[in-house]
């Protein structure tokens, strides 16, 4: 395959049809970067369903994908940047960050008519970099694209996985790693730390053309409201409450919820050293650089309003020309957050117990199995599964409390659950079906990730890898024959620390 940034073959024809409008906009909002050439790139993985859903030539794109999209080809209509953004780091401010190993080839416009990024990880160096090599190991780019996909699956907005590709070079980190590139897909790729880059500098004018930006590309039902910069902070912090409600829903810990991994469009962004957990504790940190806990599966809401607060910052120039009254204004939006987030996240959990109906007692029922989870080190997938099972049958009982230390500590809370229930105008199939479509089956479990990339590290086996992302396509569905993957690990097995990719 070639090696070089325009190959002819490529050339004649256009896979994927760019239509860039970040590029139009003024050059202080990125660095025009080519992706750097690798020695022997090698498409491991071709999303062809993700292909045909942006509407390019997936024949064309898994044909020539080795050179497409480890970026040695450089294809028609393409303009390559490097974005320019800021952020707070484990609540320390850092002016500029930017994209340091990921170089945006283009836009194309999805076959719903939705305008879709397609970025690279791990093309190389760009001006952003700060002494780093640009490069991405093959462990973290299977990472991304596992979970990712089944994010995607959970019905959870988040960035999409297009392809991996192996590079022949090694990348130097504690170890020597085989490098891969990762094929990236999102809404967009602005974060709160695009507009902390440019508040940072008093460029209140960038700050327009950046609100108006998104505006129109993410919120155009809010274009012609009297304070739309105003209504852009409200919209923003109900899309990632509602986002972060739903991580919680399935017990997912983002990991580094810095605002540079905060997107503007809520899609979730950035699976470095992100996990599931297993036993429910609200505690769980599984980030090895998290050492204070500052991003605990609990801590997420919070840190959800933290980083609305620091985009509300960023706009109050743009929300009034009173400091005072701007500062008014966006600390209303802030104290609904709180509603913002508990609303979606009740509404949730009262699904995952099977109540298709509102009483005030419903936050204490669903707190105290969260609780008893917690005590009883029950897993988290696994107890509202097993619950969905016992919703139409009673002679589930036993495999709901054998997730529980104490099998026996199951049985007060069931009969208030059971007492709650019979206020609720479900049937039993009903209530089950319900609860088995919100309550998943499989989810990307951390051991289950760790033998995947341990194997295609170590032994260039892509058959684990590929095993995970069929199960996890379907993660609502019971499937008998990939049983063992519904299985928490087993002591030896747990994987308890988990690591970012640069």
């Amino acid at each position: 395959m070639s090696s070089s940034l325009h190959d002819n073959a490529a050339l004649e024809a256009r896979p994927i049809p760019f239509d860039n409008s970040y590029a139009r906009l003024p050059p202080q909002f990125f660095v025009q970067q080519a992706p750097t050439p690798v020695a022997a790139p090698r498409l491991v993985k071709f999303n062809r369903a993700l292909s045909g859903d942006l509407g390019l030539d997936a024949d064309a794109l898994e044909r020539d994908g080795a050179a497409i999209f480890s970026g040695n080809t450089l294809l028609p209509g393409s303009q390559p940047i490097a974005m320019a953004y800021a952020g707070h780091q484990f609540g320390g401010f850092v002016p500029q960050l930017g994209d340091g190993r990921a170089i945006l080839l283009g836009e194309v416009v999805d076959r719903n008519g939705k305008r879709r990024d397609i970025q690279l990880k791990g093309a190389g160096p760009t001006r952003f970099s700060r002494r780093g090599d640009g490069r991405a190991a093959l462990g973290p780019v299977l990472r991304e694209y596992i979970v990712s996909e089944a994010m995607h699956a959970l019905d959870i907005p988040t960035t999409r996985a297009l392809a991996a590709v192996t590079t022949g070079e090694r990348v130097y980190r504690e170890d020597v790693l085989p490098g891969a590139v990762f094929t990236r897909v999102a809404a967009s790729h602005i974060r709160v730390g695009t507009f902390q880059f440019f508040a940072a500098r008093s460029d209140t004018d960038s700050l327009r053309i950046l609100a108006d930006y998104v505006i129109h590309r993410h919120y155009p039902e809010i274009k012609d409201r009297k304070n739309r910069y105003l209504a852009l902070l409200e919209a923003v912090s109900e899309r990632q409450a509602a986002l972060i409600a739903r991580w919680l829903h399935v017990g997912f810990i983002h990991g580094v919820m810095n605002t540079d991994n905060m997107t503007i469009s809520g899609e979730t962004i950035d699976y470095g050293p992100c996990a599931f957990m297993d036993n429910y504790n609200p505690a769980t940190v599984f980030s090895s650089i998290d050492q204070q806990g500052r991003y605990a599966y609990a801590n997420q809401p919070g840190i959800g309003q933290w980083n609305i607060a620091r985009l509300g910052e960023t706009l109050l120039s743009l929300i009034d020309p009173s400091v005072d009254a701007a500062v008014d204004l966006a600390n209303a939006v802030l104290k609904a957050y709180g509603e913002r987030f508990q609303t979606p996240w009740l509404a949730g959990m009262r699904a995952k117990i099977g109540l298709a109906t509102e009483e005030d007692g419903d936050l204490d029922l669903i707190q105290a199995l969260l609780a008893l989870m917690q005590q009883q080190e029950a897993d988290f997938t696994l107890t509202f599964r097993r619950l969905a099972a016992l919703a139409e049958s009673e002679d589930k009982e036993m495999a709901f409390a054998a997730s529980f230390k104490d099998p026996e500590s199951t049985e007060t809370w069931l009969a208030r659950w059971r007492e709650r229930l019979s206020r609720d105008p479900q049937a039993p199939t009903e209530r089950a079906r319900a609860m088995r479509s919100v309550n998943p089956a499989f989810i990307p479990r951390n051991h289950r990730i760790e033998q995947a990339i341990e194997a295609a590290v170590k032994e260039e086996d892509f058959s684990l890898f590929e095993a995970l992302l069929a199960v996890l396509a379907k993660p609502y569905q019971d499937q008998p024959a990939f049983a063992p993957y519904a299985e928490p690990p087993q002591p030896a097995e747990r994987v308890l620390q988990t690591f970012c990719g640069t």
